[in-house]
This record gives structure tokens, C-alpha cells and sequence, in this order.
């Protein structure tokens, strides 16, 4: 299996730009509001530590079969850098599955942005050899179902680590 190189994808008003180093310090502060971690766990990481994480990220999965893409999402309006999304794709028994994320930093929150960039990042994902697109989210967080419910998925009624499966099969 060949990996999956994220690449840049326009939406309306977002660009989602591959992850690199430099975006660090200014993730750190997008990254900031200790609230953010209400349903993730864990606190807000300084400069430093988002430099090493994304290196890390960036030099990919020890696993030959598994692709690691990520991406920061800029908002053209403001000209910065608002979060991130990202998918994790990888063989299962029916092919590839990409599981996805985002976050968006607290000032950008209820403006869409999020949901743009979940459906700008599953229609990438649909033009790829991606069979499945799932997401886990924890049941009292209503704003990602809410973004989950616009890309297109669904709750699937399984659960993982005390969040739910959602998912989205993509007709191949």
C-alpha cells in the first residue's frame, strides 16, 4: 500500500495547510484555552513541546501501513492559523479507514469553521482509496456531533474508550 501525503485543500474560506514545524507557535496560542481539553484530556502545550509532538507527527507512523496526515486550518478572512484536523488512515478487514479529528481554537468557535474544514478534509478523504471514515467523540460533547453530523457521518452506537463511534462508508 502506498501512503496517503496530505496535501493542501480549499474549502470556501479555509485552507488547510499540511502540518509543519513552524506552525507551532502560533498553534500554541490557537491551542491556549485550557477548555479545549474538557473531553480530550490534557493541557494546553507550550511552543517547545507542539514543535517536538509535530515532528514526531510529521515524520510519519512507524507502521509502513498506516498514514499519518495532518493539517493546520487557516481562515483566510483573519489570515491565521484557527486548529487543526486530521486523519489517521490505515488497513482494516474492509480496506482503508481514516479516523478523523479537528479542534478549533476557542475565539474561531461557532463560526463554521470546523465543519467547513470536516468536509473539506472528507471529500479529500473521498477522492483517496478510503473505504470508511470514522470519528470518536465523547457523548456530552454536542458541538462535534454537531460538526460530525455535517461531514456526513453517523453514531454507530459503539463505543470506544467512553466515546462514541461515528461513521461515514463511502461506497467503494
Amino acid at each position: 500500500m502506498s501512503a496517503i501525503v496530505p496535501e493542501g485543500i480549499r474549502t470556501d474560506r479555509l485552507l488547510l495547510l499540511p502540518l509543519r514545524v513552524e506552525h507551532a507557535e502560533e498553534m500554541a496560542a490557537v491551542l491556549s484555552d485550557p477548555g479545549l481539553h474538557t473531553f480530550v484530556g490534557g493541557v494546553p502545550a507550550e511552543p517547545e513541546a507542539l514543535r517536538s509532538r509535530y515532528r514526531r507527527m510529521i515524520a510519519g507512523s512507524p507502521d509502513p501501513a498506516v498514514s499519518w496526515c495532518n493539517w493546520v486550518i487557516r481562515l483566510d478572512e483573519e489570515a491565521c492559523l484557527t486548529g487543526t484536523v486530521q486523519a489517521t488512515v490505515g488497513p482494516s478487514a474492509n480496506g482503508l479507514v481514516a479516523e478523523i479529528a479537528w479542534v478549533v481554537g476557542t475565539p474561531w468557535q461557532g463560526r463554521g469553521i470546523a465543519t467547513e474544514a470536516a468536509r473539506g478534509l472528507v471529500s479529500w478523504l473521498a477522492g483517496k482509496p478510503v473505504q470508511r471514515v470514522i470519528a470518536h467523540i465523547h457523548p456530552d460533547h454536542q458541538a462535534s456531533a454537531a460538526v460530525a453530523t455535517a461531514a456526513g457521518l453517523t453514531p454507530t452506537g459503539r463505543w470506544q474508550d467512553g466515546e462514541i463511534r461515528w461513521s461515514l462508508d463511502l461506497g467503494r
